[in-house]
């Protein structure tokens, strides 16, 4: 189970990714939220696109080899963006509003799955 969570949001990251590089310009403005944290900065916006193929590609190499290191690797970007995404949350008084079910589905169960699977994922899972 553990190295189909790690390559099905492997396979998310990489998505996302392609998105941001494919249409910087309709990913800041179709994803809620994003429009809020100022003008779009392409170089930023492409930055974080290369975060999300790196950590895309650890975590689909992870499940592919059942590679605890690079699982961890891969979920440790999910995991940091997570918190500072609750950070922002919070500062925004708890809203039960779009941006934070977008935040909850696309970045914190994402993260919090990852974390999981790196955590429990055995070698013997895996093809090798």
């Amino acid at each position: 189970m553990q190295t189909s969570v790690l390559l099905a949001i492997g396979a998310y990251c990489l998505g996302n990714a392609a998105f941001i590089w494919g249409d910087t310009a309709l990913w800041y403005e179709t994803v809620p939220g994003v429009m809020g944290t100022g003008p779009l900065n392409l170089h930023f916006a492409r930055d974080v696109g290369l975060v999300f193929l790196t950590s895309g590609g650890a975590l689909l190499w992870s499940g592919w080899r059942a590679d605890r290191s690079a699982a961890f690797c891969g979920a440790g970007w999910l995991v940091c963006h997570a918190l500072y995404h609750l950070w922002i949350w919070a500062a925004r008084g708890l809203p039960g509003d779009s941006i934070a079910l977008t935040n909850l589905l696309g970045i914190q169960l994402p993260a919090v799955l990852a974390l999981w699977a790196a955590a429990t994922l055995t070698r013997a899972e895996g093809p090798v």
